[in-house]
């Protein structure tokens, strides 16, 4: 077992950790989580970048924009946010966090790992030898129709998500919590089954985070929360606890939080956890590596991130095993 100040007791806080996920993963206890998503860097072999912008009604018709009957509205640019998508050895990079994944969930956990079709099928050859070929329960296709179109070949227009299963005869799986989907040809079913409606399959039609949404983060690759809450309502149970450690925009906390589960969140990039901290703030605790708040009397820490200035919010002080806090669910 790996020794760890960090214990997922029902009393304890979400968390939003600033780390290296390589560094922090380590930390935790073996067995902790029902569920992992892992949406890591695609390895597209460029910067994502993504600048958010607000549209501002200008009374006065000087705008820089035309909307809806004719109105005036000013665009206000906001932070670009950006990573770096490259590596040389992209699988070297991978595979110990994937092997931390498979350490990290119980014994009735389940994998999500969204990645392309860049590395995809990589991935599942080395699923395969991490879980066992035994442990592989889908590959679900999340299909979308946004962007540009190539001409020279066929449109890539969806995303693979691998899901893998720690221990194929006592995984939670349940069908029932799961939202579903209009009937294609509805007047070949029966009228109770078509107010009903039928369980998605392995393919997922879902649009992309809407540019002009209220979703919108302005992080760059944000994932839209109907995706997540699919996979967390069919694999954990409220009250479970759920990691993802390339968080991003926090896109499964903010659903895990809705759907009453435990969460907790790891990026190393400053944006990624400033973004966070805006979106997540008010039900999880933003910690360092050691789980420590270390902000100043302002409420900022060195790094720039927001955190609570109230020792008292601080992880260190707040997530001992059994002890009260203020983010209980």
């Amino acid at each position: 077992m790996t020794t760890t100040a960090w214990q997922p007791d029902a009393t304890g806080p979400n968390l939003v950790v600033h780390a290296d996920n390589a560094e922090f993963l380590p930390t935790l206890p073996d067995g902790s989580f029902t569920l992992i998503y892992v949406d890591p860097p695609f390895n597209t072999g460029r910067v994502q970048s993504r600048r958010q912008t607000t549209m501002v009604h200008n009374a006065e018709g000087a705008g820089d924009r035309v909307g809806f009957g004719g109105r005036s509205y000013d665009t206000i640019k906001g932070a670009l946010h950006s990573y770096d998508d490259a590596f040389t050895d992209y699988w070297q990079f991978l595979e110990p966090r994937l092997v931390e994944a498979w350490r990290l969930l119980a014994d009735d956990g389940t994998l999500y790992l969204h990645l392309d079709y860049r590395e995809v099928h990589y991935a599942k050859v080395m699923l395969d030898a991490i879980f066992g070929r035994e442990c592989f329960l889908n590959e679900i296709i999340w299909a979308y129709d946004y962007g540009a179109r190539a001409k020279s070949r066929w449109p890539a227009k969806h995303d693979n998500i691998l899901v893998y299963v720690k221990n194929p005869k006592t995984y939670h799986f349940n069908s029932a919590e799961v939202d579903r989907e209009p009937y294609m040809a509805p007047g070949l079913v029966t009228p109770e089954k078509r107010e009903l409606g039928k369980l998605p399959t392995d393919v997922w039609w879902h649009t992309i985070v809407s540019p002009t949404g209220k979703e919108k983060t302005g992080y760059p690759t944000q994932k839209p929360e109907g995706l997540l809450r699919r996979a967390v309502a069919a694999s954990s149970r409220e009250g479970d606890w759920v990691l993802d450690f390339f968080a991003g925009s926090g896109t499964l906390g903010a659903v895990a939080s809705k759907l009453g589960r435990r969460f907790v969140c790891v990026d190393a990039n400053p944006q990624a956890i400033e973004v966070m901290t805006a979106r997540l703030g008010h039900v999880a605790t933003v910690v360092g590596p050691d789980l420590s708040c270390a902000a100043d009397d302002a409420g900022t820490a060195q790094d720039g991130v927001m955190r609570a200035a109230d020792p008292e919010h601080c992880a260190e002080e707040v997530i001992r095993p059994g002890q009260p806090t203020l983010f209980e669910p």
